[in-house]
């Protein structure tokens, strides 16, 4: 099932995301919050959440949608692969990325943004959609920001 159309911009969500941040210094109520945030303001997404680097694997953090793997090591599916990386990845079809690691059927496309505390990799943030092609550049640049948030 996924998330309601919305009406939000991304100056919207980057504003309340930011005061979530604000509001809060627990890292695990803010990933948890924001994940509600993303998975409700952004539209067509089925799965909006985080995986936090313990290790040489992801190891799955707040989120919201369907059951999600739990672990996912260093350089396996789009979350390994974009940790591994250090670097956004845009999937337009996760049917054909090399290694998808399927957790719900109902994901067509997939965004994966690293987080980064200190100049170091701390984990993953991640959405899915069930439509193809969901995510845009202005989505990447949206979620790098909301990421950078979690660093500062």
């Amino acid at each position: 099932m996924s998330a309601p159309s919305s009406a939000f911009t991304e100056d919207d969500i980057l504003s309340a995301a930011q005061a979530l941040v604000n509001d809060e210094q627990d890292f695990i109520a803010r990933t948890a919050n924001l994940s509600a945030l993303l998975y409700e303001a952004m539209r067509d997404v089925n799965w909006a959440g985080f995986y936090f680097l313990k290790g040489e694997e992801l190891v799955l953090g707040p989120f919201q949608g369907r059951i999600a793997c739990t672990r996912i090591p260093l350089g396996k599916g789009v979350c390994g692969t974009a940790a591994q990386r250090a670097e956004t990845i845009i999937v337009p079809d996760v049917h054909a990325f090399p290694g998808h690691i399927a957790c719900d059927s109902a994901s067509a496309s997939e965004i994966v943004v690293p987080l980064f505390k200190d100049g170091k990799l701390i984990g993953v943030l991640d959405i899915d959609s069930p439509k193809h092609d969901r995510f845009s550049i202005a989505d990447q640049l949206m979620l790098e920001q909301i990421a950078s948030l979690l660093g500062s």
